[in-house]
């Protein structure tokens, strides 16, 4: 390459070596503590899922990886192409999944109704887009059962902090490789690992409409977002200490109410307590292999 294929900013460098090892070992833990052999990740065509999945071949072997291609009839057919090159490098088993049909079957399409038939005006792009990232995760939790594998998570930290996810949609997953990756750190251990240059340059865009892109829609950039995430959240700076660092204050602002807004996606459904012991307040425990003794 003659030129850099995106911004890394100095302070979210990492080293690839260590990430690609701790990440490694990680995959391979959640496995053995779940009892399964098998994965199943969602591609995209994205560099989030794309590198999940050189991620998981790395870790435990191209053969024990499933990837299934998710596409809806807005999406774009250079994201299936990136995807099916993604297959192809890695020799793993895939599958096709067309989630038109799930999602017309609900919402309706030129003019002919749906199983949603108590609105007259049509489903915003954004409404759509939402559902269907949660069919698509239906759709992988029943290719889990049929694999026997575990669904890999493949969002970000970034994504994950402002929210910039759709519950029970892209969110769900028994784990996630790269959750504590910022989108920058996610393109530096993509190059690192091998993924398509194409992959690793285009825009980020969750593909839920023709021309979508993640910072056209959210007024962002995301080497700022990630620096302005790492130093608040990360390094815990103070509004002053952010400003001194360069930041508008607005931008902090939007940051922060996106952050805080965002918590409830982060954290497991609140449960009233009732008993003497309640899961997820008083009731915790490491998750650890089935059948293993509890202490």
């Amino acid at each position: 390459m003659t030129d850099a294929p995106f911004e890394l900013p100095a302070e979210l460098a990492i080293d690839t070596d260590v990430a690609r090892r701790v990440i490694a070992e990680f995959i391979r833990s959640q496995l053995r503590q779940a009892g399964f052999e098998q994965t199943v990740v969602g591609l995209s065509g994205g560099i989030d899922s794309a590198l999940v999945a050189y991620l998981v071949a790395e870790a435990i072997g191209a053969d024990r990886l499933h990837a299934v291609l998710l596409p809806y009839r807005a999406s774009s057919p250079a994201s299936r192409a990136d995807a099916e090159t993604v297959v192809s490098a890695l020799g793993c088993s895939s599958e096709l999944v067309e989630i038109t049909a799930m999602v017309d079957g609900y919402y309706g399409t030129d003019g002919a109704p749906g199983a949603l038939r108590s609105e007259t005006e049509p489903a915003s792009p954004l409404r759509r887009g939402n559902f269907a990232a949660r069919m698509r995760m239906a759709v992988l939790y029943d290719r889990s059962v049929v694999r026997s594998g575990l669904v890999v998570g493949t969002g970000n930290k970034t994504e994950t902090l402002i929210g910039y996810t759709t519950l029970f949609g892209d969110s769900a997953c028994a784990f996630n490789p790269i959750g504590d990756l910022y989108k920058s750190q996610v393109r530096q251990l993509a190059v690192a690992v091998g993924v398509p240059d194409a992959i690793v340059r285009k825009a980020p865009s969750a593909d839920l409409w023709p021309g979508q892109t993640d910072e056209a829609e959210g007024g962002f950039d995301y080497p700022t977002l990630d620096r302005l995430l790492f130093w608040r959240i990360d390094k815990r700076r103070s509004d002053d200490e952010m400003v001194a660092l360069g930041f508008e204050p607005a931008m902090i602002a939007r940051v922060d109410r996106m952050v805080a807004g965002a918590e409830f996606k982060r954290q497991m459904p609140p449960i009233a307590k009732l008993g003497p012991r309640t899961t997820g307040v008083d009731y915790l425990y490491p998750r650890r292999r089935p059948g293993s003794a509890r202490g």
